[in-house]
């Protein structure tokens, strides 16, 4: 609608004549009239009078369209809104996942640790003598073996007996060799 005919039927609404109008802005009737044919257009000071008068904002008056700017202002905002939330929901699964790992990771490694150090502490040694020769010997269930002053018969025959798997087995089995030899295992 435009600005004529606009400030004519909210004269009309509120029951006023172009003179009255015309009064209440200081111009001439003529100047009223001019409005309404549209040949003429009210200054920026006379349209926020007749805004007042009319009890309608500026942007009513001059067909402003405010409410389709405000809703799209409105509409980018939710919709950033919108983008925020998803994207902190994203966030928020992986603290989750990161939180569930960092468990699972704690308990696997807790319990590895546990039985990583009972296989490292099941480790036997044996205190062996032979013909007033005295053999120091160690085995352990990961597979270590040493007997650092055995000759390499006896080392081989050692190894032939030990089953890292059962150490005390293994150890009945040493002192049984030392024992055909004629000697003694503490």
């Amino acid at each position: 609608m435009d600005l004529g005919k606009k400030i004519f039927e909210l004269r009309k609404k509120i029951g006023l004549s172009q003179e009255q109008l015309a009064e209440k802005l200081n111009v001439t009737r003529q100047t009223i009239s001019k409005w309404e044919l549209n040949e003429t257009a009210p200054d920026i000071k006379q349209a926020k009078i007749l805004s007042e008068i009319f009890q309608i904002s500026l942007d009513e008056l001059v067909d402003n369209d405010i409410e389709k700017t405000l809703v799209t202002k409105v509409s980018n905002v939710e919709k950033l809104a919108g983008i925020i939330i998803t994207i902190l929901k994203f966030i928020g699964i992986l603290f989750i996942i990161y939180c569930i790992f960092m468990i699972v990771a704690v308990v696997l490694f807790t319990t590895l640790r546990d039985t990583t150090k009972e296989e490292i502490s099941t480790e036997l040694t044996l205190n062996c003598s032979v013909s007033d020769k005295d053999y120091m010997i160690s085995i352990a269930n990961d597979g270590y073996f040493n007997c650092s002053n055995c000759d390499e018969e006896i080392q081989k025959d050692i190894k032939n007996l030990i089953d890292f798997s059962d150490l005390n087995s293994s150890s009945e089995k040493i002192e049984a060799y030392f024992s055909d030899l004629n000697g003694i295992c503490e």
